[in-house]
C-alpha cells in the first residue's frame, strides 16, 4: 500500500488516497471510526480545544462494504477552524514550526493557517489509512500495538521486549491516555497540565510493537528493509525527531556478549531468542520476534510564551506570542498515528498484504 495525503489544516477538507489495497478487504467502519476517535481532538484538557468529528467520507475505491482494489480516497471535512488566530503572525516564523522552510520551499504561496499542509491535522487521514492497513494485516495474523512510554522525565513501566504483556498493551490502547501503568500515566498527565499552566509544552517517547511477522519477511535492500520502511513512514509524522529499534541507543553502552540475542529452540520448530535487543530485525529482515521501535516526539512547537523570531518579509528581529488552540503535549493522540505509520510500513512488505 502507498498513500498520498492532501489538504491543509484550515482548508475545506483533508484526506488521503491509498493504493494497493487487497480487493475484497472488508472495510469495518466501526473499527475505523474507533481508530479515528483515538486521535480526534477536543476530548480532553490535555489536547487542543479544537473539536473535529473526523468522520471519514469514502469517495472511491469501495463498493458494498469492501475495497475494490482501486485507489481508496478518504475525505475528512474541517468544521472547526479559526483562521483569524493566525492573521497577526502571517509573516512571523514560528520557532519549531515549518513556517520558514515552507516559505522558502513554496516561495511565499504556502497556506500558513494552522501550519497548512504541515499541520498535525494531516495525521487524521493517516490514521484512516492506517486503520485500513491494520484490517489487512489482521487477516494475516499481524498486530500493531503502541503506548506512551515516556513524557518529559516520567517513564511508564518497562515491558519484556522478547515477550511483552499483550493484554496490558491492548488495554493501554483503549485508554484516553495510553500507558500500561495507571499511576505513571497520571503522573505524566500532571506534568502536561503543569506545563500547560506555564504556557509551555512537553514531549516524550512512544513505544510500538509489531507482532506476527514471519521470520524471513523483509530484505536488506532499501525498499524492502523493515527498518528503512518504518523510518520512512514515522519520519513523515510531524514532531518525530528520533527513532530506535529494540534496545536502540542503549546498545552503545553494552558489550557484544550482552547485546547479542541468543537463539533457543521452540515448539514450532522456528528458533526464538532469549532477549530482543535487536528489535526483531536482523539485516533488515524479521527474525520472528516482536518488531519493537520507539520514536521521540518533540514538545509541541506552539506555546503561549513570548519568543524571538524574524519577520520573513523584512528579515528584521521580531517578538512572537502565539494565540489559538494547541496541544500542550501530543503524545496521547500520536499513539494511533505511530501505529498507523507502522501498519502502513508493514503493508509495503512483499507478500504481507498482496
Amino acid at each position: 500500500m502507498r498513500y498520498t495525503l492532501f489538504g491543509e489544516s484550515h482548508g475545506p477538507a483533508i484526506g488521503i488516497v491509498l493504493q494497493g489495497i487487497p480487493s475484497g478487504l472488508v472495510l469495518d467502519m466501526d473499527f475505523i471510526e474507533a481508530e479515528m476517535a483515538r486521535r480526534a481532538p477536543g476530548n480532553s484538557p490535555l489536547s487542543t480545544a479544537r473539536k473535529e468529528k473526523d468522520a471519514v467520507e469514502i469517495q472511491s475505491g469501495a463498493f458494498e462494504g469492501r475495497a475494490t482494489g482501486t485507489p481508496l480516497c478518504g475525505l475528512i471535512r474541517n468544521t472547526d477552524t479559526r483562521s483569524r488566530d493566525y492573521a497577526a503572525t502571517r509573516w512571523l516564523a514560528r520557532p519549531g514550526h515549518a513556517d520558514f522552510t515552507a516559505h522558502m520551499r513554496y516561495k511565499g504561496f504556502e497556506d500558513y493557517r494552522g501550519g497548512g499542509h504541515f499541520s498535525g491535522r494531516l495525521t487524521a487521514p493517516l490514521v484512516f489509512a492506517g486503520a485500513v492497513a491494520k484490517l489487512a494485516l489482521r487477516e494475516r495474523g499481524i498486530e500493531v500495538l503502541a503506548r506512551v512510554r515516556q513524557v518529559e522525565h516520567i517513564e511508564d513501566i518497562s515491558l519484556d521486549l522478547a515477550s511483552p504483556d499483550l493484554a496490558a498493551l491492548r488495554e493501554a490502547g483503549k485508554k484516553t491516555f495510553p500507558t500500561v501503568s495507571e499511576e505513571r500515566g497520571k503522573a505524566m498527565q500532571e506534568a502536561i497540565l503543569k506545563a500547560k499552566g506555564e504556557g509551555d509544552s512537553v514531549g516524550g517517547i512512544i513505544e510500538c510493537f509489531v507482532l506476527g511477522l514471519r521470520p524471513g519477511t523483509g530484505s536488506p535492500d532499501f525498499d524492502e528493509n523493515i527498518e528503512s520502511l518504518i523510518a520512512r513512514h514515522v519520519f513523515a509524522v510531524p514532531a518525530v525527531k528520533g527513532l530506535e529499534f529494540g534496545t536502540g541507543f542503549g546498545l552503545a553502552s553494552m558489550r557484544g556478549s550482552q547485546a547479542n540475542d541468543a537463539f533457543l529452540p521452540s515448539n514450532d520448530g522456528l528458533p526464538k531468542t532469549s532477549t530482543n535487543h535487536n528489535g526483531g530485525i536482523n539485516g533488515g529482515i524479521a527474525n520472528g520476534m516482536p518488531v519493537v521501535f520507539r520514536v521521540a516526539m518533540k514538545p509541541t512547537a506552539s506555546i503561549a510564551q513570548e519568543q524571538d523570531t524574524v519577520d520573513m518579509r523584512s528579515g528584521e528581529a521580531a517578538k512572537l506570542v502565539i494565540s489559538g488552540r494547541h496541544d500542550p503535549c501530543i503524545l496521547s493522540r500520536a499513539v494511533p498515528v505511530i501505529e498507523a505509520a507502522a501498519a502502513l510500513a508493514m503493508s509495503e512488505l512483499p507478500g504481507v498484504c498482496a
